[in-house]
């Protein structure tokens, strides 16, 4: 009879002192679920769309395709990339304003403490730090700056912006072995440390020389089981309604 691996759980402590003690030049991070709770990127295209911010045809065109999504008939890239060209036609200064309102509103309170301040600590050891996300650039940019990580540090499902209007011509949506392609794409072919929550994460963690799983899903959780990885959870996401999506 087999016997399932299970996959051991650091405390808090451990899990700060492993990551501080191996002192990495570069860190990446996953956003949703890893940095903060919930799914920013589901969350803010609801909100926009109840703010008016797309048409109403527009609005259940992406409805339709989200429920088709859920069915699996729409993969994750595709989701996440019309989640982005959606707002095709407005002005990008509009979705700023609107990502940073929607963050200060419905992201920040939902930032787990014990990666703000892993994250201080990090910038504190000089390291490089970078986020990678499906989740749109507007939100990540402004939920990134809480933690310190500039703008051209995050790699996030984008569109081509021109004359400041955005347009439908998608750039990226890093998910899944796109996150891993990004980062490569950036010039970081084997970082030091990676954290991620999302089975859609485990290219990027592969590519890791010390991955470093958080708040797992349950595909996820297998997947480091399976590995012999370890994991963490923060204090907030034990509550899991707090805690599931993300990209």
């Amino acid at each position: 009879m087999s016997t399932q691996t299970v996959a051991t759980r650091w405390t808090a402590r451990e899990f700060e002192e492993r990551v501080l003690k191996i002192k990495p030049k570069v860190a990446v991070f996953d956003c949703d679920g890893t940095l903060w709770g919930g799914d920013a990127g589901y969350g803010f295209m609801e909100w926009s769309l109840e703010q008016g911010l797309v048409s109403r045809s527009t609005s259940d065109w992406i409805d339709t395709r989200y429920r088709g999504y859920q069915a699996g008939k729409v993969s994750e890239a595709q989701i996440c990339g019309e989640m982005v060209q959606i707002y095709s036609g407005l002005r990008e200064q509009e979705l700023s304003t609107a990502a940073s309102n929607y963050v200060k509103n419905f992201v920040r309170g939902r930032i787990f403490a014990e990666m703000a301040q892993l994250v201080a600590h990090l910038r504190a050891q000089g390291t490089e730090l970078w986020a990678v996300s499906s989740t749109n650039l507007w939100v990540v940019a402004e939920g990134l700056r809480d933690f310190g990580i500039p703008p051209e540090r995050a790699l996030a499902a984008r569109v081509a912006v021109k004359d400041g209007i955005i347009t439908s011509e998608l750039l990226d949506v890093p998910t899944d072995e796109a996150k891993a392609v990004a980062l490569r794409r950036a010039g970081i072919h084997r970082p030091d440390a990676v954290f991620g929550n999302s089975i859609h994460d485990l290219a990027m963690l592969e590519m890791a020389v010390n991955p470093f799983p958080v708040n797992p899903s349950p595909a996820l959780l297998e997947a480091v089981a399976q590995k012999g990885w370890s994991y963490f959870v923060p204090a907030a996401a034990e509550d899991r309604d707090t805690a599931v999506g993300g990209e």
